[in-house]
Parts: C-alpha cells; sequence; structure tokens
C-alpha cells in the first residue's frame, strides 16, 4: 500500500532539493529521517519534515507499521518561478529567478 505526501511551493530550487533526495532514496523511512537530521543542507530539513508527515500519514490513516516502511519513490518537481530584478551598470537590469518546487514521497511496505 503506497503512502504519499506531498509540499508545494516551497522556496527552494527542484536541483537542490534533488541532491538531498538522492541520499535517501530507497532506504528505509526511519533510516532516512537520521541521515537527514545530520546533513548540512537547507534542503535536508524540508526533506525530512515531508518524510515524517509520510510516515504520520501512514499510521493515522493507513494504520501500518512504521517500521517496515522505506521510500518507494522521492521527487522534485518545477513550482512557479518568482522573476525579480536586480539593476546593473548603465541602467540595465538583470532578472533574478527565485524558484520553487513541488516536493513528493511515496512509502510502501517491505
Amino acid at each position: 500500500m503506497e503512502i504519499k505526501a506531498a509540499a508545494k511551493f516551497v522556496r527552494i530550487s527542484p536541483r537542490k532539493a534533488r541532491l538531498v533526495m538522492g541520499q535517501v532514496r530507497g532506504k528505509k523511512a526511519e533510516e532516512a529521517l537520521n541521515e537527514l537530521a545530520f546533513a548540512p543542507q537547507r534542503g535536508a530539513g524540508i526533506v525530512k519534515k515531508l518524510i515524517h508527515s509520510a510516515v504520520a500519514n501512514a499510521q493515522e490513516n493507513a494504520g501500518v507499521d512504521v517500521d517496515s516502511l522505506y521510500i518507494a519513490k522521492i521527487y522534485a518537481d518545477e513550482g512557479p518561478t518568482l522573476k525579480r530584478w536586480r539593476p546593473r551598470a548603465q541602467g540595465r537590469a538583470t532578472r533574478i529567478r527565485k524558484r520553487t518546487s513541488h516536493l513528493t514521497v511515496v512509502l510502501d511496505e517491505k
């Protein structure tokens, strides 16, 4: 039985989120949470919170044994980009793209 959790419009670029997600893909949920607790990346806290939410969903809605859960799928899709402008030399302007992500994790039982 698949259990899902999603975080949308998160203010981190999908590329940075994917770096952290690659570290925990396929691991047991408990092991992934422990690993993310000590990861230095900013995305680690966001992904940890998302996995924790999925585990809570499994416990509350599906009544699944939490110890048997592993990360079946975890991915970051691109959300809308906030566009800002920065002044540059000689009256020009440069676009700054503040990227957002839609993060999804799917847990399954082993």
